[in-house]
């Protein structure tokens, strides 16, 4: 593939180090896809695959990057990757990532978001080449009062699941250390620029993570099951995969540029139109895939979640010039797409080849 059809940042990422955490993951392996087609040397810290049907897997990117199997709460073990490979550029993605899942493992959640937060930006205040560093946490890191506008960036933190918690813990400790060891203040001094950012519901190919509208889509659809559905007049902000992983590699050149300027969260959500129910999701998958039926299988007694989130991206607007290119139709159609050729085509020419069509699409 070559560099100009995915390149939206001034050929930035060619020969550049990036280390990210959680490459294998779903939001991680679509990262690492674009930054290798880039030209960046890509080095990958994570767990195994949820799957052999992963992205990861599928996509033969192991043979493409730096492969690394660890554990985020190993500080030491972390800490040699960095003194080994000596990244200029951080995506932390790693995370315990499921609210259901957060129930279940509270413990285990808060040591993987928090603490293993807290091991990344330890290293990264350490590291003598670390220049910029992008936290990932989540929409859902707000204190969620189901308004019906967006969240802003300086609105609370908070969280009722023990997932949300975390990662509302997550940016109090980033904005701590960002105060306390990278102040922007201070930049002259050590060089370092940090900032957090906050997506929606993100989707696409690729994704078989539990408990998580697509895949179930996407499982049942396989069997010729009925979908089940447990929440779906629940509202959420649905994006593709590739709208905020496009902002945080336009943040990511614009921090190590100016190192001042941008340090602080930002949230890459998408238009008005694209915050829907999940019950209109449903529908739309399976209008794109051509058959199905979906249950609603609410019983009253399912754990809390959200009816209503939206984000309000007109900073990342304003500031980054940072605008959504596809509406929800066509994120749904570009996830559809993956699920029905990954079996047969080439995965990393079929990603690759998303990529292309986004970056060449006008808004």
């Amino acid at each position: 593939m070559e560099r100009s059809g995915v390149d939206l940042f001034n050929n930035f990422y060619k020969d550049k180090r990036v280390l990210i955490t959680g490459h294998t993951g779903f939001k991680g392996s679509w990262l690492s896809i674009w930054l290798n087609a880039l030209g960046a040397t890509v080095i990958g810290y994570s767990l195994d695959p949820y799957t052999m049907d992963d992205n990861f897997v599928v996509s033969g990117l192991k043979c493409k990057v730096i492969d690394v199997r660890g554990d985020i709460r190993d500080y030491n073990k972390l800490l040699d990757i960095f003194n080994m490979y000596k990244p200029e550029i951080v995506f932390h993605l790693a995370a315990q990532a499921l609210v259901k899942e957060s129930y279940k493992i509270p413990k285990e959640t808060y040591e993987t978001n928090v603490m293993g937060t807290l091991n990344v930006l330890e290293c990264i205040k350490n590291s003598a080449t670390v220049k910029v560093s992008i936290m990932v946490t989540t929409d859902k890191c707000y204190k969620n009062i189901e308004q019906i506008w967006g969240y802003k960036e300086v609105d609370p933190m908070g969280g009722y699941d023990p997932y949300s918690s975390s990662k509302g813990c997550v940016e109090i400790l980033i904005d701590s250390y960002r105060n306390s060891f990278i102040n922007p203040k201070d930049y002259r001094t050590h060089g370092k620029a940090i900032a957090s950012v906050r997506a929606g519901n993100v989707i696409g190919g690729g994704d078989w993570s539990k408990d998580r509208i697509i895949p179930d889509c996407i499982r049942a659809l396989k069997e010729n099951k009925d979908i089940e559905i447990r929440n779906p007049k629940a509202i959420r902000p649905w994006q593709h995969v590739l709208e905020p992983l496009s902002g945080y590699l336009l943040l990511a050149s614009k921090m190590y540029e100016d190192g001042v300027s941008y340090c602080s969260g930002w949230n890459f959500g998408p238009n008005s139109d694209s915050i829907v129910s999940v019950g209109n999701i449903v529908d739309k998958v399976i209008k794109e895939w051509g058959h199905g039926k979906c249950k609603d299988v609410f019983m009253g007694n399912e754990p809390h979640e959200a009816n209503i989130l939206k984000l309000d991206c007109t900073k990342s607007k304003t500031y980054l010039k940072w605008f959504p290119k596809l509406n929800v139709d066509e994120a749904i159609k570009l996830t559809v797409d993956w699920y029905k050729n990954y079996n047969d085509k080439d995965v990393f020419d079929l990603c690759a080849s998303q990529i292309k069509s986004y970056v060449n699409k006008t808004i």
